[in-house]
């Protein structure tokens, strides 16, 4: 059996075979390009949405450095450090405030020690200890102006006993009164010189 093979026929026989070829061509060639082409547009759009957050990030450096050095400012007006050169001035100075804020409070210093220093990681921390007289009102001040006062000074270890009163040479009895003997220790902080 023979098939007749007309040239109307026979091209579209080609026309076929020419679009599976397109077809393959497009399926092996064409197909992985576009698949390549969506995934570096997709990575590009990646891209340029981390680089717009790196500019909203950088633009808002100026503001956090200011705010940094406004903060750095306060703090160094605070002085919450000591500013003495060395740990024995610093005591002083402190044990001298100390003696200053109780006589004017209206008590009366009996002692002040400076116990040794202990230094840690950048800061030395100073300790005086106390001893003071007074009634209630007078510890009352002498506490708040030393909690209140600037450099910081932090008030440690507080031992309050009253004061046994005084004999009257008439009635032979104990009179009360209202002092106090505080025993206490005041730690003030400063930052080690470097070495």
């Amino acid at each position: 059996m023979h098939i007749d093979k007309s040239p109307k026929m026979q091209r579209w026989l080609a026309l076929i075979l020419l679009i599976i070829v397109v077809l393959v061509i497009s399926l092996i060639v064409i197909a992985p390009l576009l698949s390549k082409g969506l995934e570096l547009h997709k990575s590009k759009n990646d891209l340029i949405f981390r680089l717009q957050q790196y500019e909203r990030i950088l633009a808002t450096k100026n503001t956090v450095v200011a705010s940094m050095a406004k903060i750095k400012e306060q703090h160094d007006l605070q002085s919450y450090f000591n500013s003495q050169e060395t740990d024995a001035l610093a005591s002083a100075e402190m044990q001298a405030f100390i003696k200053k804020t109780i006589v004017d409070a209206g008590g009366q210093l009996s002692s002040t020690q400076a116990l040794p220093v202990n230094n840690k990681n950048k800061f030395s921390k100073i300790t005086v200890k106390v001893r003071m007289n007074g009634n209630s009102e007078v510890l009352r001040a002498v506490l708040y102006n030393i909690e209140t006062s600037t450099p910081l000074i932090i008030i440690d270890q507080i031992d309050i006993r009253p004061l046994r009163g005084t004999m009257n040479n008439v009635t032979h009895q104990i009179d009360a009164n209202n002092n106090l003997n505080v025993n206490f220790q005041v730690v003030s902080f400063m930052r080690k010189l470097a070495e």
